[in-house]
């Protein structure tokens, strides 16, 4: 088994100076077709404070506190996954997805 970061960056891609970003990204991990963690804005998300954590050890860029940037922690097994991005509401833009072994 692996402890993962999964992130999906919208918001925090304007600091470094890009534009047309995803406002409110949303990220779905599945297994196969079954949908079994899903992610918006991650510091509503029950163990925000563990994904800050796993993210300063993991070496990625910090996710502003109550930003719309979206993210999992997940321990996962063997197997065939995908992270599926969109845009509350039907939104468009640029998002970046990012996976960490979190150690």
């Amino acid at each position: 088994t692996l402890k993962l970061l999964i992130r999906a960056a919208g918001p925090a891609l304007a600091a470094f100076g890009l534009t047309g970003v995803l406002a409110d990204p949303q990220i779905t991990l599945y297994s196969g077709s079954n949908a079994i963690g899903t992610n918006d804005d991650w510091t509503n998300a029950a163990n925000a404070a563990e994904i800050a954590g796993a993210a300063n050890s993991s070496g990625a860029f910090a996710f502003a506190g109550g930003s719309k940037d979206a993210a999992l922690l997940v321990t996962l097994g063997a197997g065939t996954y995908s992270a599926n991005v969109s845009g509350v509401g039907g939104t468009t833009g640029t998002a970046l997805v990012e996976i960490y072994v979190v150690r």
